[in-house]
């Protein structure tokens, strides 16, 4: 939502002729772990009201650290709880996770075993709430191939534990449409950015301005049987909203 009100939000969503949307919960603002019940039901019911389902929700309200072994992991689960507890008052039965950081005593080996240990710990809260998590792939150095995050989501092995597909971010070293193959139907939702040149000269651009293969990648979607939504990640700054849902429409057709 970043400066704009929930309803603000929502409204000017609307009128850019978006059909759902996706709900950052944060520390601060509308949306965050202390909003009550009654301003959550205010918002379900707006969206409702604008014919703007809320599709996905971020933990982006979560201060721990799921790929820890301390209180920051106890922390991030908590948090994460609370987060798929809003999420399902609110209807959203998806919520996007990014997991947490490294540091420098922290090893990539117990990263991984961490974070396995979280998710099935929270997939039981997941699966009472009949709410989602999707991991995406970030530029945290954790899981930076579709071989890994398949691996990790099989260990992890819970149906309601999957994956948040966003092509701008692994275009940056990789190619998308590889991703959607790999990871198959794990994937639960899709983000949309795009991007153009390398890791050390590149940076986002509106969609169909940079070098993402959307084509490619609708048909690596369709081969999944992915029928879900495509959600926009890009700023107002670089794209009038109106313009990117216009874009998306573009894409969808492909």
């Amino acid at each position: 939502m970043g400066e704009l009100s929930a309803s603000e939000f929502l409204s000017q969503c609307a009128q850019a002729g978006y059909e759902v949307v996706e709900l950052c919960m944060r520390g601060d603002g509308d949306l965050t772990p202390h909003t009550g019940e009654n301003d959550l039901r205010n918002i379900a019911n707006l969206a409702s009201e604008l014919g703007l389902p809320i599709v996905s929700m971020t933990h982006s309200h979560c201060t721990g650290n799921l790929l820890d072994s301390g209180e920051a992991r106890r922390t991030s689960i908590e948090q994460t709880v609370q987060g798929l507890e809003i999420a399902a008052t609110l209807g959203v039965r998806c919520t996007l996770h990014t997991l947490g950081r490294f540091t420098a005593d922290l090893y990539y080996d117990d990263a991984y075993r961490n974070a396995v240990s979280s998710l099935k710990e929270l997939a039981s809260t997941c699966e009472k709430l009949d709410v989602r998590i999707a991991v995406e792939f970030v530029w945290s150095g954790f899981l930076f191939s579709p071989l890994e995050m398949r691996r990790f989501l099989d260990d992890v092995g819970s149906t309601h534990v999957g994956f948040y597909f966003d092509p701008g971010n692994m275009a940056v070293f990789q190619f998308p449409h590889h991703w959607v193959r790999i990871v198959g139907d794990k994937t639960f939702m899709v983000h949309l950015k795009d991007w153009k040149g390398n890791a050390l000269n590149g940076g986002w651009t509106p969609l169909l301005e940079g070098e993402v293969d959307f084509a490619a990648m609708n048909r690596e979607l369709r081969a999944i049987g992915y029928d879900g939504p495509m959600i926009s990640e890009v700023e107002p700054s670089q794209a009038p909203i109106g313009r990117t849902a216009e874009a998306i429409r573009k894409i969808i057709a492909m």
